[in-house]
């Protein structure tokens, strides 16, 4: 067996543009990425899924947030916002695809804790080393329940 998690983790990607998406899923399965990738194209849906409502009532948690800024309807700060101030939701890690350093610079004067910027389009490389370190955090925090 390669080193990889016993249990896939789950990621949420929260993007509207199509071509993205298609790009991130056509990334995984080509780098042979285990994990299981939940898509939602807008905020709103992304803050049902998050807080397990209506039809994602048995949705799984996220173990990471890959998230779009510029969504339509309730944009990606708002999800961001909101996932910081769930004390439940407020421990998965968030990765922002940002299109420009404006963006950035937001999140940098703002009290948003966002654990890594991966730019847009989607660098592969950069996604897989953040997917990489949150599958490690994944199997020691599942060892120590072991222990």
């Amino acid at each position: 067996m390669s080193g990889g998690p016993a249990v896939p983790i789950e990621i949420l990607l929260v993007e509207d543009d199509p071509g993205d998406v298609l790009i991130t899923r056509e990334a995984f399965a080509e780098h042979k990425v285990r994990n299981r990738l939940t898509v939602c194209s807008d905020g709103a849906d992304a803050l049902r899924l998050l807080r397990r409502e209506g039809t994602y009532a048995a949705a799984p948690r996220p173990d990471i947030i890959l998230l779009d800024l510029n969504l339509p309807g309730v944009d990606g700060r708002a999800v961001l916002a909101a996932v910081h101030a769930d004390p439940d939701l407020s421990r998965i890690p968030v990765v922002v695809l940002t299109s420009s350093t404006a963006e950035e610079d937001f999140l940098r004067g703002n009290e948003l804790r966002v654990d890594t910027y991966i730019a847009k389009p989607v660098d592969f490389a950069g996604l897989m080393h953040v997917v990489r370190r949150i599958e490690a955090f994944h199997i020691s925090v599942q060892r120590s329940m072991l222990s």
